[in-house]
């Protein structure tokens, strides 16, 4: 039995009012239409606690009570996604060269009402946060909130020899773009003459912020992973360019972080 992860409806339902109940059910996580549909003929969803088994019911998710397998859905109002992102993929809604984070949704529907958190470079991989929520995108990303980003990063050379708790007081001043950046920390994994491996953790999202770093520093990027946005960590179990919806306790835990209620 395919359970819902907690993936929350889209405010353009309310617009909608009614909305087909295989549509409802696969957009609240219980599986792809096709999978929904067998739920609903198998007798397994109510409306209203009457068993329904036609798909193509239409129901108002805001009044109705649906339920799967007698456990209630809950009405929510904004799509969450925890995205794993692979490099090659613009961190954008749209583009007329290149794939977008977007196109990795195996549902349209609902991307198309999705927009992502911040960005990555298109050579970034990781965490990637695609929501409907605009409230909370904007205080994620702005810098007034202190949101930590935390990165894994293969750098050229040898790192071994800087002193990185100077920066976790006051930043680095970019010579080439003319920016001081706000305080970073750095933690060494590995180095040797030819590499090192870090995490570093930044409390801005300016573009290639972490590649500028790391030049200014003589130790260019090669590899660039992120790993954390605020109280949220990367799923260990999600594979590069898979996605899936974000807990109710992680939603509410990074709408505390940002003082959102």
């Amino acid at each position: 039995m395919i359970k819902s992860k907690g993936l929350f409806e889209s405010p353009l339902l309310k617009k909608e009012k009614k909305i087909r109940l295989d549509r409802f059910l696969a957009n609240q996580g219980f599986g792809s239409r096709s999978e929904v549909q067998k739920l609903i003929k198998k007798g397994f969803v109510k409306v209203n606690d009457q068993e329904v088994k036609n798909p193509a019911v239409h129901i108002d998710p805001s009044k109705d009570k649906i339920t799967v397998e007698d456990q209630e859905v809950d009405y929510q109002e904004n799509f969450y996604f925890m995205l794993n992102k692979p490099s090659g993929y613009l961190t954008a809604t749209y583009d007329e060269n290149l794939p977008t984070v977007l196109e990795l949704l195996s549902d349209q529907s609902i991307a198309d009402k999705l927009f992502p958190v911040g960005r990555l470079d298109l050579d970034t991989e990781g965490l990637l946060i695609l929501t409907t929520d605009g409230q909370l995108a904007h205080r994620l990303a702005h810098p007034k909130w202190n949101v930590e980003k935390e990165y894994f990063a293969i750098v050229k050379g040898d790192v071994s020899s800087i002193n990185f708790s100077v920066y976790e007081k006051k930043g680095i001043y970019l010579k080439k773009d003319k920016y001081q950046t706000k305080p970073f920390k750095v933690k060494v994994l590995f180095h040797s003459t030819d590499q090192s491996e870090i995490f570093i953790t930044v409390l801005e999202g300016k573009y290639h912020i972490v590649k500028r770093i790391m030049e200014e520093l003589g130790h260019p990027v090669e590899y660039l992973r992120r790993i954390r946005m605020g109280t949220l960590s990367l799923d260990e179990d999600l594979k590069v360019g898979d996605y899936r919806p974000l807990t109710k306790e992680e939603v509410e835990k990074l709408k505390d972080l940002v003082n959102l209620k």
